[in-house]
């Protein structure tokens, strides 16, 4: 169905595509008649295999990944396409804007995306709003939290810390973004001292948390595929030490390796699709050796079919989630990635 009125999708710049599909996800979550209509025509048949993992029971390994629904208008309508789990966000503290415009890029020849959005949202108090109603039973909502622009390094633990706050008691899991190329020096969060004191500000912020709302949220940590061996080793290492609950393997890419389009030269921004594929699944396996496997990964990157999604279960992903995929595959994509009958 989709393959008919993709073209009339691509007249339109990425963006524009994007705040209309979240739209009439929006609309047609929040009536039951329509939700109802879309789960008829793509929810899978069959669902699973069901993933048990910090703590959570997943009906289905497959997600949908943060940046798509960043303000948390669309997640309804998105539940209905069969996704065992939605992450929500990024979402700051604060309402911001993001990077001028244009800052998405597709590459259809490639099935890639460039993208330099700079977590452009409505506000965590906007995203609280939207979060409220019903749930569908079976769907685990998560958020993904980062700091604004405008605050200092010195002080984004303090951002964190905040929509931990915020989000723990609506929300089923949280992950923390220290790796977004487009947020200038967020990456840099992720150097030993500062990765150090952050996590520990976090980890001690979920022991508060557990006492105020009675159930643990686990939290988990979202990486660039760019870090060295050292330094994810330390990352690793400090994820591991502060008890933190999984990793997300991993983010979009600065790295160009096997981009042949002249946009890679040209616009700078995080790379997603196609072409990181391969990279993000060796990061997964090399996470599963230095882990021993006692680390849930979560893998995000690069997935655009069904053997796409095996390739990251057989490297060790307990789930995996899909974005770009969804912009060259359409909304059928998930169900029929989870009917094909997916092994853990």
């Amino acid at each position: 169905m989709y393959s008919l009125y993709k073209p009339l999708v691509f007249m339109l710049s990425p963006e524009s595509a994007h705040h209309l599909t979240i739209t009439m996800l929006k609309i047609a979550g929040n009536l039951a008649p329509t939700r109802a209509l879309i789960k008829a025509l793509y929810f899978p048949k069959m669902n699973g295999p069901a993933v048990d993992v910090m703590g959570l029971h997943f009906a289905n390994p497959i997600g949908m990944a943060a940046g798509y629904d960043k303000d948390g208008d669309g997640w309804r309508g998105l539940s209905a396409l069969g996704f065992g789990h939605i992450e929500l966000g990024t979402v700051t503290v604060d309402p911001q804007s993001g990077n001028a415009k244009p800052r998405i890029f597709r590459i259809p020849e490639e099935r890639a995306v460039i993208n330099r959005c700079g977590f452009p949202n409505l506000g965590a108090d906007y995203m609280l709003q939207r979060m409220n109603g019903h749930k569908p039973k079976d769907l685990i909502l998560g958020v993904s939290i980062g700091k604004n622009k405008n605050v200092p390094l010195e002080r984004a633990e303090e951002d964190y810390v905040q929509l931990m706050e915020l989000f723990a008691e609506k929300s089923d899991y949280l992950a923390v973004n220290v790796s977004s190329p487009n947020t200038p020096g967020l990456r840099e969060l992720q150097v030993k001292g500062r990765f150090d004191r952050l996590l520990r500000a976090v980890a001690e912020k979920r022991a508060a948390l557990v006492s105020k709302f009675g159930k643990k949220v686990p939290v988990v940590v979202k990486l660039a595929p760019e870090l060295q061996e050292n330094e994810m080793d330390e990352c690793l290492s400090v994820i591991m030490d502060t008890g933190l609950d999984g990793v997300i393997i991993s983010n979009t890419s600065l790295d160009r390796h096997g981009l042949k389009s002249a946009l890679g030269e040209t616009e700078y921004g995080g790379l997603s699709g196609a072409p990181i594929m391969k990279h993000s699944t060796e990061l997964i396996k090399t996470v599963m050796k230095r882990t021993e496997g006692k680390l849930p990964i979560i893998a995000s990157g690069g997935v655009m079919n069904v053997h796409d999604a095996q390739e990251k279960l057989d490297a060790g992903a307990k789930l995996v989630q899909l974005y770009t995929g969804m912009i060259f595959e359409g909304p059928e994509m998930p169900g029929k990635i989870i009917h094909s009958g997916l092994r853990l």
